[in-house]
């Protein structure tokens, strides 16, 4: 039987080994080979009597003992790491792995200088940036801190405001050329409106306000991507109208590369939010990033560009 101060190290082991999806993930994490994981995980599941993994050629999935053990390994490693936390320093440096997650666009363009300078100044934290086109899951294990745009409906998890952030509807100097300005929301029906699909949203569907006045348009367009920086570069080629954040835009709008209509009306707010769980509100080096990220936001705001 194992001793209990190796329990922690095994129930690490297998969260990992839940959250990377497979043997030879997990391994590269851990910089072991393969079939060192997969006989570390014999041996677990031997000394337990229970099967935890249900493996195939390429994936694993959890067993019904694995998705309890799991669950309980979890909560244990958490309070673990407050329990620690508790003890140190309040004032301890920021040191040790920092999980960041953001949006394809958003965080190659705004995050992933911000973690360069942030790795300069705290050279004992490694950070793992992840880009993915929807955030993950705010119940998975896969990141320290999320940088999302909305504020996330879930009590469970920490959100600090980053920045405001409008949604603005521009298109090129030649496209309005050609094809007239809108002057009302129902005249967006009519032109080509280039579409992002991201998130949960509503794919083509724009909604507008004004006072008390709001509409709704399905709007139209035969050019589609997932990606927000490869639909900037269409509508500054004169492919249409595009609804997209301020942050994105704002230097194009003041070059003139892109003009915006319809200025009178509003869009729904997309503010951004540093996302993290409960449980890490007091890591310092949490809190060392997303001030880093806040303070540098509030210094290079579209206003300010």
């Amino acid at each position: 039987m194992s001793t209990p101060s190796s329990a922690p190290s095994e129930m690490a082991f297998f969260s990992l080994l839940a959250r990377m999806g497979s043997f030879s993930a997990a391994a590269r994490e851990m910089n072991v080979t393969t079939p060192a994981a997969s006989k570390r995980l014999s041996q677990m599941e031997a000394r337990l009597g229970v099967q935890l993994l249900n493996r195939t050629t390429r994936r694993i999935s959890l067993t019904a003992e694995g998705e309890l053990y799991l669950e309980h390994a979890r909560r244990i490693l958490a309070d673990i790491e407050d329990m620690e936390r508790l003890i140190s320093s309040a004032i301890a440096k920021p040191k040790g792995l920092l999980r960041v997650n953001a949006t394809l666009g958003f965080g190659r363009t705004h995050i992933a200088p911000l973690i360069s300078s942030f790795a300069k100044k705290f050279s004992d934290v490694q950070v793992q940036l992840q880009l993915t086109v929807n955030p993950p899951a705010l119940t998975e294990d896969t990141f320290d801190v999320c940088i999302r745009f909305g504020e996330p409906p879930d009590a469970r998890v920490i959100a600090r405001r980053i920045a405001g952030n409008r949604r603005l509807i521009c298109a090129s100097p030649a496209y309005l050329k050609a094809h007239g300005t809108p002057r009302a929301p129902h005249e967006l029906a009519q032109h080509n409106c280039i579409g992002i699909r991201q998130g949960d949203e509503a794919y083509g569907i724009w909604h507008l306000s004004a006072g008390q006045k709001t509409e709704t348009v399905k709007v139209r367009g035969n050019l589609s991507t997932n990606d927000g920086e490869i639909a900037v570069n269409w509508a500054l080629a004169g492919h249409g109208l595009l609804m997209r954040a301020e942050w994105d835009i704002t230097k194009y709008l003041h070059s003139g590369r892109l003009r915006q209509v319809l200025e009178t009306w509003q869009t729904p707010p997309a503010d951004i939010y540093a996302v993290y769980p409960q449980r890490l509100q007091t890591a310092a080096r949490v809190k060392a990033f997303v001030d880093h990220v806040v303070d540098a936001f509030a210094a290079t705001s579209p206003a300010k560009a």
